[in-house]
């Protein structure tokens, strides 16, 4: 259990974290802050918070657990703003989906009270947001890594991922590179490719028409490019590095494709596809709920 909440980000990733919290009996009061006061405002009104702070600094005082539920790009700017309200004994995570970024943010603000921050990245999200749409079963089920550096202190860790775990979550450790390896193959290069996809379409003369024809395997498709636009900017940047190369391994294999149709090379075409349909149908065999 802990006393206070310091909320950093009333959107839907902070709000949900707040509410399940407060389900799950883990906290007796959420203080949170916002840059834009209506929002804060409105998570008065909806329960997610039980007080609004006029400063991400004040929203810290006297919180022993605190998250960041900002856009990865702001993460340097937010510890510069709450660092002297921590002490060792405060839990601080964030939810970022970069983590190399972050960890290097804290390392540069923090300095000696590095060891109280527990990098986050919970699996989970949906293509709108908001704090309207802040959710309680938002993170059950989902699976959590935390990507602690050497560091952070073994206290907090614990705290962290039996925090996680209470709310139901399925925790996993690793380095923030690979983290962020990992994440830029299969969450940041889907999204630069939903983006993309939909910007070739509307861009022809006779884009509007085509969506009108397309059906679920294109929604299905496409899905994720609804996506936040400022969040995504954001984690694209940050993680340029290993997306540009996990960008370039696609355009092989695409370019690999692509031949094969040209020469008409039927029979390694379906090996290719088959080659993908199988390990599409493996990957779902052997990654159930908390893995999706």
């Amino acid at each position: 259990m802990f006393e206070q909440l310091g909320l950093i980000g009333c959107g839907l990733m902070g709000g949900s974290f707040a509410l399940a919290l407060k389900r799950a009996g883990l906290v007796k009061r959420v203080v949170g802050y916002s840059k834009s006061p209506s929002t804060t405002e409105r998570a008065r009104q909806m329960g997610v918070i039980d007080v609004e702070a006029p400063s991400a600094l004040l929203a810290v005082s006297g919180a022993d657990i605190v998250l960041l539920a900002v856009p990865v790009s702001a993460t340097e700017a937010t510890f510069k703003a709450i660092r002297h309200l921590l002490t060792p004994d405060t839990l601080v995570m964030d939810v970022g989906s970069t983590k190399r970024d972050v960890v290097d943010a804290a390392r540069s603000v923090l300095r000696d009270q590095v060891g109280c921050f527990v990098p986050a990245h919970p699996i989970t999200g949906k293509e709108v947001s908001g704090i309207e749409h802040a959710d309680a079963n938002l993170y059950n089920g989902k699976q959590v890594i935390l990507t602690p550096i050497e560091r952070t202190l073994a206290a907090q860790l614990s705290k962290a991922t039996s925090l996680w775990t209470a709310l139901g979550c399925h925790v996993l450790q690793m380095s923030p590179q690979a983290h962020d390896a990992a994440y830029a193959a299969v969450s940041h290069l889907p999204h630069l490719l939903a983006f993309a996809l939909m910007n070739s379409i509307s861009g022809q003369s006779h884009g509007a028409n085509y969506l009108s024809l397309a059906g679920p395997g294109f929604r299905d498709f496409t899905r994720i490019a609804a996506s936040d636009p400022k969040v995504w900017r954001d984690i694209l940047l940050a993680n340029r590095e290993e997306l540009l190369a996990q960008s370039k391994m696609f355009q092989q294999s695409l370019h690999s494709l692509e031949n094969l149709m040209a020469n008409n090379d039927g029979d390694s075409l379906e090996r290719l596809i088959e080659q993908a349909s199988g390990t599409r149908a493996n990957w779902r065999i052997s990654s159930q709920n908390p893995h999706k």
